[in-house]
C-alpha cells in the first residue's frame, strides 16, 4: 500500500482504521480514504512465516491478517448473513470475530502473530454503531404522514459496516468505523429505547452502514428492542436488501421489526455498479436481484410489516427513464407501497456531483406517480416532498 501525496488531504481517517505499525494487507485504509489517495502496489517481498494455533492445531501462515491467514490453510468463512462472515472486510460489521488469544476480535483486520491462538468459542455478538439521535424525517421506511419537520419521529442508530463501497457514501465516518466500542445488542437495545422514551418519538430505527451484515446480533438486536418498547412502537431496519433471505426476514420480524426499508437503489446492474462502486459484475448483479426479491417476498408475505422501497437520482448516475423502469417494477409489487427517492449529492469520493435541482426531484415523483404509485417521496434541496404536496 502506498500513498498519493498529491491527493493526501492529511485528514488522519486512514490512521484511526489502521490496527497494526506494519501494513498486512487488510484494505481498510484504502476503501476508507475520502480522497482516494491509498494506492495497492504489486511487490514481490520475501514471505514471512508465523506459527500459529487455530483450534489447538499448529500452523505455519504468511504474517498477514487473521481472515487472510486462516484461508491459507483452508478454512472458509460462511456467506455474509451468517457468521463467521467476510461481510464489511473492514472491522466495522463484527460479524468475521473469532476468538484470538482468549479475546473477541475480528479476523478482517487483525494482524497475526507468531503463537497466537485462534478459536470459534461462544461469546456475545457485538457491533460497532453511531447515535442513538433523534430525527426528524426517518429512513426509506418512515410512513410519510408522520413528518412534519416539528417532531421528532424516529430514535435512530447507524451501524458501522457496508459489504458496498459507493464513490458517494453519505455516512462514510460511520460506515468505515473499526475503532469505536462494539455493543452488545442489549447495550445497543437499551440506549434506543432511552432516546426513544426521552423525545417521545413514534418509532425507533437502525440504518448504516448496513446492519444486516451481522446477523446474531441484529435479529438480538430486535428481540431486545422488543422488550423495552411498547407494542405500538415501529420497529425500523433500513437495509440495502442484498443479503436478506427470506428465513432472515422472517426471524427479524419474530423478533420485534415491524417496519422494513428496502433501498435496491436502481434496476439496470450497470448502473447498480456505479453507484455501489462494485467491479464484479456477478456479485452485482446478485446482490441487486435480491434487494427487488426481498422486496416483494415482504410484501406479499408480511402484510403487518410497513415496507418502503428506496430508489437513488442523480442525472450523472441515474436517467429518469430508469426512473420510469423502476417505477414499473415497484407497482407490479404494489402501487400502495411508499418509495422513497434520494437526490444523491456531493459526498465522500463523488465531491464533483452536482445536487440534483427541486425541479428535477418534483419531475422524479411525477415519473413515478405516472407508473401507478401512489406513495412517492422524494428527497430535494427544499425538504422532503410527500403524496398532496406536503413538505
Amino acid at each position: 500500500m502506498i500513498v498519493d501525496r498529491s491527493k493526501c488531504k492529511s485528514c488522519g481517517f486512514c490512521e484511526l482504521v489502521c490496527r497494526s505499525k506494519e501494513c498486512v494487507e487488510c484494505l481498510a485504509c484504502y476503501y476508507s480514504c475520502p480522497f482516494e489517495a491509498r494506492k495497492i502496489e504489486e511487490k514481490k517481498k520475501k514471505e514471512e512465516k508465523v506459527t500459529i494455533f487455530f483450534d489447538d492445531l499448529r500452523f505455519e501462515v504468511p504474517k498477514t491478517t487473521v481472515a487472510k491467514a486462516l484461508q491459507t490453510i483452508g478454512f472458509k468463512f460462511k456467506d455474509p448473513g451468517n457468521e463467521p462472515s467476510l461481510s464489511c472486510k473492514t472491522g466495522g460489521c463484527w460479524s468475521c470475530a473469532l476468538l484470538i488469544n482468549g479475546k473477541v476480535e475480528r479476523a478482517c483486520i487483525t494482524p497475526v502473530k507468531d503463537n497466537m491462538k485462534i478459536s470459534f468459542g461462544e461469546f456475545e455478538p457485538r457491533r460497532i454503531i453511531h447515535g442513538p439521535e433523534p430525527h426528524l424525517v426517518g429512513g426509506k421506511a418512515t410512513p410519510w404522514w408522520e413528518v412534519d419537520y416539528l417532531h421528532y419521529v424516529e430514535a435512530a442508530v447507524w451501524t458501522a459496516g457496508c459489504n458496498l463501497r459507493c464513490p458517494q457514501c453519505q455516512n462514510y465516518t460511520v460506515t468505515y468505523d473499526n475503532f469505536s466500542k462494539a455493543l452488545s445488542p442489549k447495550e445497543a437495545a437499551e440506549l434506543l429505547a432511552f432516546c426513544h422514551k426521552t423525545y417521545r418519538t413514534k418509532g425507533v430505527a437502525i440504518s448504516g452502514g448496513e446492519p444486516t451484515l451481522n446477523r446474531k446480533w441484529l435479529v438480538k438486536f430486535f428481540r431486545e428492542l422488543s422488550k423495552i418498547t411498547e407494542k405500538r412502537v415501529r420497529r425500523h431496519l433500513d437495509s440495502n436488501g442484498t443479503i436478506l433471505t427470506r428465513d432472515y426476514v422472517d426471524e427479524l420480524v419474530d423478533a420485534g421489526c415491524n417496519n422494513i426499508g428496502i433501498e435496491p437503489k436502481c434496476v439496470s446492474v450497470e448502473t447498480y455498479m456505479k453507484i455501489t462502486g462494485l467491479d464484479d459484475k456477478e456479485l452485482a448483479s446478485k446482490y441487486l436481484e435480491n434487494a427487488w426479491k426481498i422486496a416483494k417476498y415482504i410484501c406479499d408475505e408480511h402484510s403487518g410489516v410497513y415496507l418502503g422501497i428506496g430508489l437513488v437520482y442523480n442525472s450523472a448516475l441515474v436517467s429518469f427513464e430508469e426512473i420510469a423502469e423502476a417505477g414499473e417494477k415497484i407497482a407490479k409489487i404494489s402501487g400502495e407501497v411508499q418509495v422513497t427517492v434520494l437526490d444523491y449529492f456531493p459526498a465522500f469520493r463523488r465531491r464533483d456531483l452536482k445536487r440534483p435541482s427541486y425541479e428535477e426531484m418534483i419531475k422524479v415523483r411525477s415519473i413515478l406517480e405516472g407508473q401507478g404509485l401512489k406513495n412517492v417521496v422524494v428527497q430535494t434541496v427544499r425538504g422532503h416532498v410527500t403524496p398532496h404536496n406536503r413538505r
